[in-house]
């Protein structure tokens, strides 16, 4: 896996006259995880913007090394698609295959247009595209959304599997997860 690093200095962000939180650091090597807490509406998907470089900062800095990979809310498939045929479309810019899709459940799923598809199926499937991305730097805004306790499970072996190659991940959730060793960050510490 290649090198990756992740850090913020002094961040701060707004949304619209609001500013949601300030002077947040974090520092992240390879092998680690950061696990971003708070209630809805703090702030914790803005912050997986921030550090995506999808969004400006208030304040403050991003630095990144290493190609990041994103799962949010969008799964990023075609909904009109196939599952099977919407993931090989990312296999084309990838250049790997998402061997993740039997592990993660998926494997019967392939002629089942996304749009039909569950939340926790298109919540895994999106972290299948993740896996077969291959990008060092995992950035993961609620990723546990409609899975249920087995799925979820395996989602926390998932990120401590990619932490323990040499990846890092950081994850926004306001539910519980299992990432042994990880910082966490309660986003209310820094509001505005």
């Amino acid at each position: 896996m290649p090198v990756c690093h992740l850090s913020a200095t002094a961040l701060a962000c707004r949304r619209g006259d609001r500013v949601l939180f300030r002077g947040l650091d974090l520092t992240l090597q390879a092998g680690q995880a950061c696990q971003v807490a708070g209630a809805n509406g703090i702030g914790k998907s803005s912050l997986i913007r921030l550090l995506a470089g999808l969004a400006e900062p208030f304040a403050g800095t991003v630095e990144r090394h290493g190609e990041a990979g994103l799962v949010d809310e969008r799964p990023g498939l075609d909904p009109h698609l196939p599952l099977g045929r919407a993931l090989a479309f990312w296999e084309r810019f990838d250049g790997r295959s998402a061997e993740a899709v039997g592990r993660l459940g998926l494997g019967d799923l392939a002629d089942v247009p996304v749009r039909f598809l569950s939340t926790g199926q298109k919540k895994r499937a999106a972290l299948a595209r993740l896996i077969a991305q291959g990008a060092p730097v995992w950035l993961l805004d609620e990723p546990l959304n409609g899975l249920d306790v087995d799925a979820v499970a395996l989602v926390e072996t998932i990120v401590a599997e990619h932490c323990a190659a040499g990846g890092l991940a950081v994850v926004a959730s306001h539910q519980p997860i299992a990432l042994p060793g990880a910082q966490r960050i309660e986003l209310r510490d820094f509001a505005a």
